[in-house]
């Protein structure tokens, strides 16, 4: 695939899930590339749109693969959501988020776990299997209650894959909420510009000169090229080739983040 026309990439944003690892398989040649990155000097950052667990224990998953990592170097919604209503003192916050994410909004306000009216902000991420209609309901009935709640999305992230297969993101129950709330959710995450703009001024580059690279097309790609950052789609993780027949036009296709450090001067 031909170069783009903008910039040549000089800081990378690599994704999580899909792209250095599946679930809990490695994906060949991903430390490697990672660690080639490092040595280059090249700047760069995870930015992940996982919030079924706190940045802490993705470090620690990343350093059992082998990847250098560290909580300043990982960006995720939930930190970015919690920094966002630590900075205007927010109260009455009701999380649907799992334990380990839930330490990230340590020292904010909560609401109880079964409290159904009185929210401000009705924060939602990947709960997994512990969705059911009661807490679906429950998420509802605080946004009902109170017109002036805010819905916060940690990500739109349709579908991700899991040991056992495609397994629904955050995105069908925030549409959900949305749809019976009749109001628009407030994204923290992928596909947000504000998060890739956000990572790119940690790399104290322009967006223009970073290069996100994902599995999802749309979440990864579309919404690092609508910020605009260069967009890279790796065939792995959850990648089916019908990805490549819409209308999103990556800026290169490569078939695992291992070619990284061969094809980047070709990049350039």
């Amino acid at each position: 695939m031909s170069a783009p026309s903008r910039p040549a990439p000089r800081g990378i944003l690599f994704d999580l899930d899909g792209v250095l690892y599946n679930s809990g398989a490695l994906i060949p040649g991903a430390p490697e590339a990672v660690a080639w990155v490092e040595a280059q000097g090249i700047p760069y950052l995870y930015l992940t749109n996982t919030t079924s667990r706190s940045r802490a224990v993705l470090v620690e998953k990343l350093a059992g693969f082998g990847f250098p990592a560290s909580v300043d170097r990982l960006l995720s919604p939930a930190a970015a959501a919690a920094d966002w209503l630590r900075a205007r003192d927010a109260r009455d916050i009701a999380l649907f988020l799992r334990p380990s994410t839930q330490t990230e909004f340590a020292g904010l306000h909560r609401l109880p776990e079964d409290a159904e009216r009185g929210a401000r902000w009705v924060v939602v991420g990947d709960l997994g299997q512990h969705w059911d209609f009661r807490t679906l309901n429950r998420a509802f009935r605080l946004l009902h209650y109170n017109p002036e709640a805010v819905l916060i999305a940690l990500g739109k992230t349709r579908y991700w894959m899991a040991d056992d297969g495609v397994s629904l993101d955050v995105a069908p129950f925030v549409a959900a909420l949305e749809h019976a709330s009749g109001r628009a959710a407030m994204v923290v995450g992928k596909p947000a510009a504000p998060f890739f703009q956000a990572a790119a001024a940690k790399l104290g580059l322009p967006a223009a000169e970073v290069l996100m690279i994902g599995d999802d097309v749309e979440a990864d790609v579309r919404g690092a090229m609508a910020a605009g950052l260069s967009g890279a789609l790796v065939r792995t993780g959850k990648f089916r080739e019908a990805d490549l027949a819409g209308t999103v036009r990556p800026d290169w296709v490569i078939g695992s983040v291992a070619e990284l450090p061969y094809r980047w001067p070709a990049w350039s």
